[in-house]
């Protein structure tokens, strides 16, 4: 593993600061005549895939469950892979070099799983991945923003912050009255109609038997508007579908010529973007089970022409699980079936937006959908499918199109309306942009830069949807309706 500065992400790329703070329990005892004198190694997983040092906690002395107070602020990037170790060793030295000390586990994730769990408590590992035999860490993220308190602004730390109350005087030389401490849980309790108290202590004067306080001060909390993370942290659900395109205007599966046939290696674009895609979103899931569906191909054994078929071939159950199984079943399905078409997109559009349409009936922000549909060619129900996105554009949902093969997709940049927000026919405009399409052909055998181009917008359009319907996320207990 390497030490020294990681190399930053691109600059187009925008970054919310994450605190990580690092705890474990249980860990082994190495030492003889006393126990464990942990300390926490953080590495960060670049895309030169080397492990670079990011940080250090401090080491605390004779501790087999150590709460560390050195955190660790890392810059988080919704639509990257941003792979962690945490590795855990027991310091018997003056050296610098981690090397030489007894190592007593790690834990490797992604800054991903981490926010979406918000605290992650999960065994130590040895470096050839089995148990290390004893001791957990947990990792807790806090998202690092501004937050208006009363009519002052503090940065929102954990929000656990002295306040100082002064007579105020002309000449500069202010008296203290009082101070006290608050957290961010203690200020959400308070409400304008009855607000949180606090006891104003003068140190000076807190000595003497007759003195209760200097006063009492009197706040709560109003958040403007929750963020992204505050949605993610609090319980909400990214729902992942992908819809497949098996028109006939693929080519022959079995032809290296055909969009999908599959290399000897393994790869073709339909394959390449999913795990592109779904290698993000799929920290989002705690389910990581994902609905999978074709469109454009004759099924068996009727061969009739669907536009909306599980890739599964189970109606009941079009689940599958993890990545993994999403890659599975397209390989599995792939020969069973009869490229054919046309192109239509509405049908899939409307299933998951039926899902997003019962997700809203709910008034809370508990999930939200992104459709991934994969295309080779220009769509044929162009009509049905404006006004299927223009009804999803009020709904808990995006949506991501990207084009595989060298066709003309003129008409998927017209539904990615960045400038202009879509229109249906009959003449109902979209309440906002919830499409984003690119070309496949532009980020060859680059997936990292696909999953950021096609994913950048999604964390905007997520916290903007909740906030304009003025959602809460599901898991925060007593936060106050943004205002």
């Amino acid at each position: 593993m390497a030490s020294g500065g990681a190399p930053l992400p691109t600059a187009t790329q925008c970054a919310t600061k994450v605190e990580l703070s690092i705890s474990c329990e249980n860990l082994m005892d190495m030492d003889v005549f006393s126990k464990s004198d942990p300390l926490c190694a953080l590495y960060i997983n670049t895309s030169d895939s080397q492990w670079y040092e990011f940080g250090r906690t401090e080491m605390i002395l004779n501790c087999l469950n150590p709460k560390f107070a050195k955190r660790f602020v890392i810059d988080y990037y919704f639509e990257t892979v941003q792979r962690l170790k945490f590795c855990v060793y027991d310091i018997d030295n003056d050296t610098y070099d981690l090397s030489d000390d007894d190592f007593l586990g790690e834990l490797e994730c992604t800054l991903g799983q981490v926010v979406s769990n918000k605290q992650m408590t999960r065994p130590l590992l040895l470096k050839n991945r089995r148990p290390a035999g004893r001791g957990t860490i947990t990792i807790c993220a806090e998202e690092i923003t501004d937050t208006r308190v009363a009519n002052f602004e503090v940065s929102a730390r954990r929000l656990d912050k002295k306040v100082d109350c002064y007579d105020h005087h002309s000449s500069g030389s202010h008296d203290l009255i009082g101070s006290f401490k608050t957290t961010l849980a203690e200020m959400q309790t308070g409400t304008h109609i009855s607000p949180a108290e606090f006891e104003c202590i003068n140190p000076k004067k807190s000595m003497k038997k007759s003195y209760k306080n200097s006063g009492v001060c009197f706040g709560s909390l109003y958040i403007v508007e929750y963020t992204f993370l505050d949605y993610i942290m609090g319980g909400c659900q990214i729902n992942f579908t992908i819809a497949i395109d098996f028109t006939g205007s693929n080519g022959d599966p079995g032809s290296p010529q055909s969009l999908h046939y599959i290399s000897p290696e393994g790869y073709n674009e339909y394959l390449a973007a999913i795990w592109s895609v779904g290698n993000v979103i799929q920290d989002y899931d705690s389910k990581k089970m994902f609905p999978v569906f074709g469109f454009g191909a004759q099924l068996p054994p009727s061969w009739q022409v669907s536009h909306e078929f599980p890739v599964n071939f189970n109606p009941a159950n079009p689940f599958c699980s993890g990545i993994e199984g999403v890659v599975d079943a397209y390989r599995h399905c792939l020969p069973q079936l009869k490229l054919w078409g046309p192109t239509n997109f509405s049908p899939i559009i409307n299933h998951v937006a039926c899902f997003a349409r019962q997700a809203l009936q709910q008034h809370v922000a508990s999930n939200y959908f992104v459709l991934l549909i994969i295309t080779d060619g220009v769509i044929t129900d162009m009509d049905h499918t404006r006004a299927a996105i223009v009804e999803a554009s009020r709904l808990p949902m995006s949506i991501i199109i990207v084009g595989v093969g060298g066709a003309d997709f003129s008409a998927m940049e017209f539904l990615d309306s960045d400038d202009k927000l879509l229109q249906a026919p009959s003449g109902v405009v979209a309440s906002r942009d919830i499409v984003q399409f690119v070309p496949f052909r532009n980020f060859q055998r680059n997936s990292v830069a696909l999953a950021q181009s096609v994913l950048a917008e999604l964390p905007d359009q997520v916290a903007s949807f909740f906030n304009a319907y003025k959602l809460k996320p599901p898991n925060l207990f007593n936060v106050p309706e943004p205002s």
